[in-house]
């Protein structure tokens, strides 16, 4: 699986986070040649949930493998129905379409991913550097990153 270094690489120092490989601990080649080690295999993150937040990264293989994985529409489903805060950046959010996440929200993507998301007006678009509709938070792509990633912490602190 290759993923975009941007959109997965944040300082993360404010909450816990797990990383979770679809291919178990295997180290993950990113799309710019950064090397990601896996907190834990997916299996094994599903396990230590719930989870405050579900974050599906960008890139394309990325978000196609995702999009494919029964696991990962398993942990959004159970994300969805426990009313848990879904986020997914650049090609990332196709995959909510793959696994009928989120339907009737506005959602952002990678200008390149629009058609696909648009594809059975399931969502409505937004131009939007980063959308938030609900329980559902989306983001453009590398550019957007760190709002992206702001934009998640907000979502989680309580106000």
């Amino acid at each position: 699986m290759t993923l975009q270094e941007a959109t997965n690489v944040w300082p993360i120092s404010i909450i816990k986070v797990t990383i979770a490989g679809l291919a178990g601990k295997d180290p993950v080649q990113c799309s710019r040649d950064v090397v990601i080690c896996p907190d834990a295999s997916l299996e094994d993150a599903k396990k230590q949930g719930p989870y405050d937040v579900v974050v599906l990264p960008g890139g394309n293989l990325g978000a196609q493998n995702l999009s494919e994985s029964a696991a990962v529409k398993e942990i959004l489903k159970e994300q969805e129905k426990r009313k848990g805060l879904i986020a997914a950046i650049c090609a990332g959010p196709t995959a909510l379409l793959a696994h009928e996440i989120g339907f009737g929200s506005k959602v952002t993507t990678h200008p390149q991913a629009k058609d696909k998301i648009m594809n059975g007006s399931h969502y409505s678009y937004s131009e939007n550097r980063v959308e938030k509709d609900g329980l559902i938070l989306t983001s453009r792509g590398p550019g957007t990153s760190f709002e992206f990633a702001l934009a998640i912490i907000e979502a989680l602190t309580p106000h």
